[in-house]
């Protein structure tokens, strides 16, 4: 028997057609961002982490399906760092529109939006209830957008493994994010350059200063935390951690 694929753009058309009829009617759609991740880090993070993230989600919910992660998102308070590409709030909410609307009319019964970038999680609660209007009757469209109970899993991932520097999970290529990416991507972490950042603490005051001012406001560097003491077996856990709170999350969600 042929091993069920879950990421839709490596399958067939008729593979995917075959699949939504054995059940596989849910998908995850994972929205990232290329965008400034400190010295030791390449932009590419969140779109990297959401491929791993959709993948692993779509596991633990089962009967799902991985569509084509959106790379570019909201990083309008990252360009003060060279490189960055960011989307526009209305653009980001057509292409999440046209994703649902073509997964929908595929028969699709489930979209799942699972954002890998923090700049995404307001829009994406912001837009969800058009998401909804705009898809064929009888699919649901439902999104993660706990970006402060996202950091909080990472903060118990840490703690499991070592937490000796869990103090050092600040949201942003920290500890967490470049450990998950020794795990990922590791010919691209510059561990050398890792250094400390902001490491007051991500809480709801920080996080409206970045929105408002821009990174460069809070942390030169563009860290928020300290990536330094980063290890796959950290790495490992923040993103089984994740997976599973955000599994957890969208199976509860109304």
């Amino acid at each position: 028997m042929t091993r069920q694929r879950l990421l839709l753009e490596e399958m067939t058309w008729p593979e995917v057609e075959a699949s939504i009829a054995r059940g596989f009617t849910s998908v995850v759609v994972a929205a990232g961002a290329v965008e400034q991740h400190g010295p030791h880090l390449p932009l590419l993070v969140d779109a990297a982490r959401g491929d791993r993230l959709a993948l692993e989600v779509a596991r633990r919910l089962g009967k799902t399906l991985v569509a084509p992660t959106i790379r570019v998102g909201c990083s309008e308070h990252h360009m003060g760092f060279a490189g960055t590409l960011s989307l526009r709030d209305s653009t980001f909410k057509a292409i999440c529109t046209d994703y649902a609307v073509s997964l929908a009319r595929h028969g699709f019964r489930a979209v799942l939006f699972v954002p890998s970038h923090g700049g995404n999680f307001e829009p994406l609660a912001t837009m969800l209830d058009d998401l909804r209007d705009a898809v064929a009757p009888g699919c649901e469209v439902r999104a993660y957008t706990d970006l402060h109970g996202f950091v909080a899993l990472w903060k118990e991932a840490v703690a499991e493994v070592a937490p000796e520097v869990v103090d050092r999970v600040g949201g942003h290529a920290d500890i967490a994010e470049s450990s998950e990416m020794l795990c990922i991507r590791p010919e691209l972490v510059r561990d050398d350059l890792a250094a400390a950042g902001y490491v007051a603490g991500f809480d709801e005051t920080v996080a409206e200063r970045i929105f408002r001012d821009g990174f460069r406001a809070v942390t030169p560097s563009g860290v928020l935390g300290d990536a330094r003491g980063m290890s796959r077996a950290i790495g490992e856990r923040c993103i089984a951690r994740a997976a599973d709170g955000i599994a957890a999350a969208l199976r509860s969600a109304p």
